[in-house]
């Protein structure tokens, strides 16, 4: 009987080493995912939350891999430094980000600049850019999200958002919003595009040309609001968890990348599939 009892605690034990928590991004999370599923291990668990959540929960032990939509912050970095962690960093995917607003909206494209002060609360109705004249109803992610960073970026000029703002804790939540209300906007991952809300059109050079948010044109680098997807992990812990990253940057692993609706690692884009530690 106690020897029946042992051997289960000991295949209890080996399958929780093997099982892998990956945890973070709501970008990265379908593309996590599937993965996951085509790479054939067993016992992994993918929750989303945001990129800050997933690099909290590696430094306390709460995921193996954590998933992030922008690079890991120097505060972050300092933590797990202390923590005595040798973090690595792989870029496992670009995406490119859209900015979305009601399909009943008539407004199909907007400057960077437009965009700009619409977040930051200069502009507050859609007549100011040649629109109806419907209140802006501005939705953004939680500031723990990789892509609220990001956008701020990127699209903000590193300018705050307004104080109205109404932030989203995933990114399906956003879609969602924008669906429901006309004078609503927000933006979304490439991949997550579907027809309940409309993606506009982005000029970067002050309405002399404007650029659809697409997978062609974030490959050619005409449409420029595009950023690197990134896993994080503690190398050599756990050979499982270093096999299945080095899987996401095999060629087969990176056909799904494409699949799912981002742009895989290649040597036209200049992306790198090197693993760094930091």
């Amino acid at each position: 009987m106690k020897k029946i009892i042992l051997f289960t605690i000991i295949a209890l034990f080996a399958t929780n080493i093997n099982a892998q928590r990956i945890k973070g991004s709501d970008t990265v999370l379908p593309l996590a995912q599937r993965l996951a599923e085509q790479y054939g291990e067993k016992g992994v668990t993918i929750t989303g939350g945001g990129s800050g959540v997933g690099i909290t929960s590696l430094n306390d032990n709460n995921c193996d891999i954590a998933m992030a939509s922008r690079r890991i912050k120097f505060t972050e970095k300092s933590k797990l430094t202390k923590q005595g962690k040798k973090i690595k960093e792989t870029v496992i995917g670009y995406d490119a980000l859209a900015v979305i607003v009601n399909p009943s909206n008539t407004i199909d494209k907007l400057t960077v600049k437009q965009i700009e002060e619409i977040y930051t609360g200069v502009i507050t109705n859609w007549k100011e850019v040649g629109g109806a004249d419907i209140e802006i109803v501005v939705y953004a992610r939680e500031t723990s999200s990789g892509t609220y960073e990001f956008f701020k970026q990127r699209l903000l000029n590193r300018k705050n958002y307004m104080k109205a703002v109404l932030s989203m804790p995933a990114t399906g939540a956003v879609i969602q919003s924008v669906s429901q209300t006309a004078g609503a906007i927000g933006y979304v991952g490439l991949a997550y595009l579907n027809d309940n809300v409309k993606a506009t059109k982005i000029s970067f050079d002050e309405g002399k040309s404007y650029v659809a948010p697409s997978f062609e044109n974030a490959m050619n680098s005409t449409y420029k609001v595009v950023r690197p997807l990134y896993f994080y992990f503690e190398g050599g812990l756990n050979k499982h968890i270093d096999n299945f990253i080095e899987y996401t940057l095999s060629p087969e692993a990176q056909k799904i990348v494409l699949e799912v609706g981002y742009i895989p690692i290649s040597k036209e884009n200049d992306m790198t599939t090197k693993i760094s530690t930091f």
